[in-house]
């Protein structure tokens, strides 16, 4: 079989730990055989970051900037323990951080849905799309340990010398501070990200803050986000028969439970973080959730929801076999493939990566499938695979289907 041609490169932004080990296996049985694989690679692995002084995923970032697709496994942000394993220079922030400073927009998560599993919540009809702002909060933040007693102040320094200041605690004692900030223009690029997305999927789109308690910060997104409905969406969505609504945080998690999904749930960076994770495991499993970076000027990254997988690394590392799901991972391969093969007006690119798709989707349905889905599946005859075998069985599909 005659590889399909790429005349554009994706930026592969390479990663840590157990996806690191199955991001070079899916490459290996799942797409170089079958395309002339064209990337600029990038090695995210923490110990590379380290080296570089974190310059590595800059330019990773700035890479997606100029190609406009990236594909990105998943690493590790590393915390204390982490500073101790692999000997780091300092505790450098989160790449994906780092990342979507660089592109803004709003990250986009939707789980991978199979008719054998059926969700944890017994409503869920149709999959739930969480809309993530990717700009700022505590993902950029600054943070600082206070030892000794003293006052802590908000302080805001104008161009024309103007300061503003506001007290945030006086300590008695030792605690913890952080500041964090966002942007009126990265708050309405993720509120038009949201809207146009909902138009364009057909899906109401709902959003929530804690604009009660942060009367300042979060009541800035809910006013922003309303604002630019009336003014430039409200019309467009009555037109489609759309709904938009704002609500409490809390509320909407309530809301969320007690109905059948098919909506675009849109929430800010930290809460769009463990929301994603509650509705990924609530359809099945953390490795069954598709993500995708949009910036506001058309940049895309794709990349796998979850995280490194850290235990069944090290098990692994022991000569273990390992029953790690691989989905979200070539899901994000595909959807950055697909994206490319779209604009570079390649089909034959675009066909290979939705027919990988639905390779994976049928070997699952045949019951072939890792130990985190085994419990899960319904109607069909289970055969537990480890990730090895989980790969092959797809590669064997996928070859009957471009054969015939």
């Amino acid at each position: 079989m005659k590889k399909i041609p790429m005349t554009t490169p994706l930026v592969e932004m390479d990663g840590d730990e157990m996806t690191r080990v199955l991001w070079k296996r899916i490459k290996e049985e799942l797409l170089e055989p079958f395309v002339d694989l064209k990337t600029e690679y990038y090695d995210l692995g923490l110990e590379n970051r380290d080296a570089t002084q974190d310059q590595v995923t800059m330019d990773a970032a700035l890479a997606n900037k100029k190609y406009g697709v990236s594909v990105k496994c998943a690493t590790i942000t590393p915390n204390a323990q982490r500073m101790e394993e692999y000997n780091l220079h300092q505790m450098w922030k989160s790449p994906n951080g780092t990342i979507r400073a660089v592109l803004d927009g709003t990250v986009f998560r939707a789980p991978i849905v199979l008719d054998c599993i059926k969700p944890v919540v017994s409503t869920w009809k149709k999959p739930i799309t969480i809309a993530r702002h990717a700009y700022g909060d505590v993902y950029r933040g600054s943070e600082m340990r206070i030892t000794t007693p003293g006052k802590a102040e908000l302080v805001f320094t104008a161009e024309d010398g103007t300061v503003q200041r506001q007290t945030v605690y006086e300590f008695e004692g030792p605690g913890v501070l952080q500041g964090t900030y966002n942007k009126d223009s990265s708050i309405a690029s993720f509120a038009r990200s949201c809207f146009n997305y909902a138009l364009s999927t057909g899906q109401e789109l709902w959003f929530s803050t804690k604009d009660t308690i942060s009367k300042q910060y979060d009541h800035t997104f809910k006013d922003i986000f309303q604002h630019i409905y009336d003014t430039e969406y409200k019309e467009k969505f009555e037109k489609a028969g759309l709904r938009y609504f704002y609500t409490l945080i809390d509320d909407a998690v309530a809301r969320v439970i007690r109905s059948e999904g098919g909506f675009i749930w849109a929430c800010k960076n930290y809460d769009g973080d463990v929301m994603s994770d509650m509705v990924s495991t609530a359809f099945g499993s953390l490795a069954m959730m598709t993500s995708v970076l949009v910036s506001p000027d058309g940049c895309y990254e794709y990349e796998a929801a979850h995280g490194t997988v850290t235990q069944h690394y090290y098990r692994y590392l022991k000569g273990e076999a390992t029953s790690t799901n691989p989905m979200a991972t070539i899901f994000a391969w595909t959807g950055a493939l697909a994206k490319r093969g779209e604009l570079d007006d390649n089909q034959p690119l675009v066909e290979f990566a939705r027919t990988l798709e639905q390779a994976c989707l049928d070997t699952l349905s045949k019951g072939i499938m890792t130990k985190d889905l085994c419990n899960l599946a319904q109607g069909v005859e289970v055969h537990p695979v480890n990730s090895e075998e989980f790969l092959l069985a797809i590669r064997k599909t996928l070859e009957e289907k471009l054969a015939g």
